[in-house]
C-alpha cells in the first residue's frame, strides 16, 4: 500500500489512473484505489471516494448498482460436466444478453414495487413520458447486457456447482446517471451530454432526486441478478435447490461512517464522519460481509469475506480501503487495443488488436471451459490474473471458496449498441 495524506494506492497502476485519482481526490474527503484499478470516465474503476454529504454521479457511474451474485445449488457435479454443452445453449437461448435487450420470457420477473414508486411522478415533471420509461425499464428487467456482463457456472472446491451473474440496471440506470447529468447541465432529463463530474448535495431537490432513482436502479439490479440466477436454477432441473446467496454490487454510494482527516489549520488528526462512499468497481467488504468477485472467462472467481483486523497494520489497511476490495481481475488493456478497431458498417477490421482467436479459444480449450458469446476485448489475455491482484489485500480478506468456472455465457462481440 502507498499511502499519501487523503490518497492510498493498493496494486500498481499506469499515470493515467492515478492522475485521474488525484483528480478525484481535489473534490473528495478521502480516496484510495483497488489492486484491479484502471482509467474509467472521471473517476477510474477501482476507486472508493468519500464524500461529505454529496454524491457523484459520475463516480456511481452509468451502470448504477452493478454488481456481482453468486448462489450456490444442490446440482451434482457430474450430472453439470455431462450436459455442460446443452445447459450452454439454453441459457444463451433464454436469458437476454447485448445491449438494449428486452427479455423473451414468457414470465418477466416482478420488479417488488419499483415501479409503482412516487418517483416516477417526478420523472414525468422533468420531460420524459412516464408510461415510455416505466415500459422500457420492465421490458429489460432480468437482461444481462453487453461487456464483461455473464452467467456463469462454476464448481468449487468442494465439486459443489455455483451460478454467478454480473451485471446492474442496464438503461435504466444509464438514463437516470446521464438525465441527472443532463439537468445539472440545464439541460433536459432526455439529453444525452457529455460525461462530466456532477457532485450533488443530498439535501438539494436534484440531489435527492437523484439518489431516490439510483436507490431504486440499485434495487432493480439486484432483482434482475436474482432473477436470473432462479431462471438458470430452473434450466439444471426444477428439481435443483439453491442453498446459499452471495450479492453485491460495486457500482454504487452508501452512507457509512469513516475516519477523515480534519479541515481544521495546523491539525493532522482524523475523525470519524457521516460521509456517503462511492465505490467504482469495488466491492464493499466490511468484516464478516462476504463477496463474490469473478476473474476473467478463463480464470477462476472467488467467494471472499472482510476480515476482523488480526493488527494495527491490517486495520489501518482495512480503513485506507474505506473497507472495500477488488471487483475483479482488472484490465490490462483497453477493448479497442485487445481486439482491434472495426468499420461500424462493413465490419472491415481497421486497426488489429493484440488478442487473436486463437489465443482466446486456446486458452479456454486449456481451462476446459464451455464458452457462448464473448468477444476478443474480453479475453482472459485482456485482464491481470485474480490471485495476483487478491494477494495485495491479503491482509483485509479471506478467501472461502474457489470457484472453477465451467460455462461462460456472454453477449456476442457483434452487438449493436443504440446508446452509440
Amino acid at each position: 500500500m502507498h499511502y499519501h495524506n487523503r490518497i492510498a494506492i493498493f496494486g500498481t497502476h499506469d499515470a493515467n489512473t492515478l492522475a485521474q485519482l488525484d483528480d478525484v481526490a481535489t473534490r473528495a474527503s478521502r480516496v484510495s484505489i483497488m489492486a484491479d484499478g484502471h482509467l474509467g470516465y472521471v473517476m477510474p474503476v477501482g476507486g472508493v471516494a468519500a464524500y461529505p454529504n454529496q454524491v457523484s454521479v459520475a463516480g456511481v457511474g452509468f451502470d448504477i448498482g452493478c454488481g456481482n451474485t453468486a448462489v450456490k445449488t444442490n446440482y451434482p457435479a457430474t450430472d453439470l460436466r455431462l450436459h455442460r454443452h446443452a445447459i450452454a445453449d439454453e441459457i444463451a437461448s433464454t436469458i437476454s444478453f447485448g445491449i438494449g435487450q428486452s427479455n423473451r420470457c414468457a414470465v418477466l420477473p416482478d420488479g417488488g414495487g419499483i415501479f409503482e414508486h412516487p418517483w416516477w411522478d417526478e420523472i414525468s415533471r422533468n420531460s420524459i413520458e412516464r408510461g415510455t420509461y416505466v415500459q422500457r425499464a420492465r421490458a429489460q428487467l432480468g437482461t444481462i447486457g453487453s461487456g464483461n456482463h455473464y452467467v456463469d457456472i462454476f464448481t468449487d472446491e468442494d465439486d459443489c456447482v455455483w451460478i454467478g451473474v454480473h451485471f446492474g440496471s442496464r438503461g435504466f440506470g444509464w438514463k437516470h446517471a446521464m438525465g441527472t447529468m443532463a439537468l445539472a447541465q440545464g439541460m433536459k432529463y432526455t439529453d444525452k451530454v457529455k460525461e462530466a463530474e456532477t457532485l450533488l448535495d443530498l439535501d438539494t431537490p436534484l440531489g435527492d432526486f437523484y439518489w431516490t432513482g439510483k436507490e431504486l436502479a440499485s434495487e432493480y439490479a439486484r432483482i434482475g441478478r436474482a432473477w436470473v440466477c432462479d431462471k438458470v436454477r430452473s434450466i439444471l432441473g426444477d428439481h435443483v435447490m439453491i442453498v446459499d446467496t452471495v450479492e453485491n454490487n460495486h457500482n454504487d454510494a452508501w452512507k457509512e461512517s469513516h475516519y477523515i482527516p480534519t479541515d481544521e489549520p495546523g491539525n493532522t488528526g482524523w475523525s470519524l464522519q457521516s460521509v456517503v462512499v462511492v465505490r467504482k468497481g469495488a466491492t464493499p467488504a466490511w468484516a464478516g460481509q462476504r463477496g463474490f468477485i469473478g476473474g476473467s472467462m478463463g480464470d477462476n472467481a472467488v467467494i471472499v469475506e472482510g476480515r476482523v483486523p488480526e493488527s494495527m497494520d491490517a486495520k489501518r489497511m482495512a480503513e485506507a480501503t474505506m473497507w472495500s476490495t477488488v471487483h475483479g481481475a482488472g484490465r490490462v488493456m483497453s477493448r479497442t487495443k485487445a481486439k482491434g478497431k472495426y468499420h461500424r458498417r462493413t465490419g472491415e477490421c481497421k486497426t488489429p488488436g493484440l488478442i487473436s482467436p486463437q489465443m482466446m479459444y486456446g486458452w479456454l480449450q486449456k481451462e476446459d471451459v464451455v464458452l457462448r458469446g464473448g468477444g476478443l476485448d474480453e479475453a482472459p489475455q485482456a485482464y491481470r490474473r485474480l490471485p495476483d491482484v487478491l494477494a495485495v489485500h491479503a491482509d483485509t480478506i479471506n478467501v472461502l471458496h474457489t470457484l472453477t468456472p465451467q460455462i461462460v455465457v456472454m453477449a456476442g462481440d457483434t452487438e449493436y449498441d443504440p446508446y452509440k
